[in-house]
């Protein structure tokens, strides 16, 4: 496995984890995302340029960015993502931010319940 591919686990796993731990023991789901600013995580998805990021991966419209498979499975796993994102793109999001912009990627892709 390369040295690239193994931070980004990493990343992952720990954006995945801190999140779930983060979140009070009676938080289920998307739970996580209640009371989140969606307009917020819109202006920062704009802002950080977010769709231009997944197109230069993925290519397309970037929207195969979401939903790998079997690596996306919850919204705690979501939320990890974004953090992992902030944290390898050194985007500066606050925690409010990143479940913002979590939140609205679960509306309009995820749509964990």
């Amino acid at each position: 496995m390369s040295r690239q591919l193994r931070c980004t686990a990493s990343a992952l796993l720990l954006g995945g984890l801190l999140a779930f731990f983060s979140q009070p023991a009676n938080a289920q789901g998307a739970d996580i995302f209640k009371g989140a600013d969606l307009a917020l995580g819109e202006k920062m998805i704009a802002e950080h340029k977010c769709v231009a990021c997944h197109v230069s991966k993925v290519g397309g419209d970037g929207s195969a960015m979401y939903k790998p498979k079997g690596k996306i499975n919850s919204a705690g796993l979501l939320r990890g993502m974004v953090e992992m994102c902030n944290t390898t793109m050194n985007l500066g999001m606050f925690p409010e931010e990143v479940s913002a912009v979590a939140a609205v990627l679960n509306r309009d892709h995820y749509k964990f319940k």
